[in-house]
């Protein structure tokens, strides 16, 4: 983080400075012991909105941001409407194609359920490779759970191919996370994605704890609840002790307090503007919170008045 953009965030010039002199922290993907950092970028709502304008300057810089400090995992899928044919030509013409980590999804499963078309998996998944101007892929997961027999099988051998560096599954629905702790279990996954924030813990349960036991990697979506935590907290500063751990913004407070368990390898929040990217990644950087303290962390939200998931 340069100097300026800490001021523009409205750090003071000492938190500017500190953050400058630090990295972002990595973490290891369990199956091959290779560190990515622990903050990426998402592409679903704010991205996904902009993307699908003429004018898509605005997420040319927040790539060039994320990139720029030290950021690599890009998140998407097909079904996130232009974000991953913008995403794709935006790193080409920035010259960073090479320095993403491309985690991407498929799913042509009907909804609620049912069989997927092999060949029009197949012919989504090649699709994503144009889109990006890649030979090889980092990350492709089956999106929601989508006919997993059918789905993960074609993963399976595009990664024996090495067309696939890692695979995994994907579900933000409590719902189908018995499924997911059963398919955790039976299958040799890299990674799952899922929903998780500090007012919904539910993955905490039995898909946490049982990521650490199978050695998968956890990518988590939505750590703001989309908009939800920044309307609980409204326009309340932030508690002075959120000094502890070196959160400067809410948006810190809340990656922090994900990235502060120990199952958790990248959190991948959303975002259209640069500055909001930069101030993600200081959710990285520093100190995180300890387990008491994260508990702290979840009595000071859990006392606010709740809003709409």
């Amino acid at each position: 983080m340069t100097l300026a953009a800490g001021a523009a965030l409205g750090f003071g010039p000492r938190l500017a400075m500190g953050a400058a002199r630090r990295s972002l922290i990595s973490r290891p993907i369990p199956s091959s012991g290779e560190r990515i950092p622990v903050v990426g970028l998402g592409s679903s709502a704010t991205f996904r909105s902009v993307a699908e304008r003429e004018d898509v300057a605005s997420l040319r810089d927040v790539l060039s941001a994320m990139v720029g400090r030290g950021a690599t995992v890009f998140d998407t899928a097909p079904s996130y409407g232009a974000s991953e044919e913008v995403a794709g030509r935006l790193a080409r013409e920035l010259g960073i194609t090479q320095k993403i980590f491309w985690a991407t999804k498929v799913n042509v499963a009907p909804r609620g359920g049912g069989a997927a078309d092999p060949a029009k998996a197949s012919a989504q998944i090649e699709e994503s490779f144009r889109r990006f101007g890649v030979e090889t892929m980092d990350l492709i997961q089956v999106h929601n759970l989508g006919d997993i027999p059918v789905q993960l099988r074609i993963l399976k051998e595009l990664k024996a191919a090495k067309r696939v560096r890692y695979i995994g599954v994907t579900s933000t629905n409590k719902e189908q996370y018995g499924e997911l702790a059963r398919v955790m279990r039976a299958e040799p996954l890299d990674f799952i994605g899922v929903d998780y924030a500090v007012d919904n813990r539910n993955v905490e349960d039995t898909i946490l704890p049982l990521a650490i036991e199978r050695k998968v990697a956890v990518m988590v979506y939505v750590p703001f609840g989309r908009t939800r935590l920044f309307q609980r907290v409204g326009d309340r500063a932030l508690p002075a002790w959120a000094a502890d751990f070196d959160a400067a913004s809410w948006a810190q407070f809340f990656i922090k307090y994900v990235l502060g368990h120990p199952a958790v390898t990248v959190v991948t929040p959303a975002t259209s503007q640069a500055r909001h990217m930069i101030d993600n990644i200081g959710g990285g950087i520093g100190r995180l919170p300890d387990a008491s303290t994260r508990k702290r962390m979840e009595e000071f939200v859990d006392a606010l008045p709740a809003v709409g998931r």
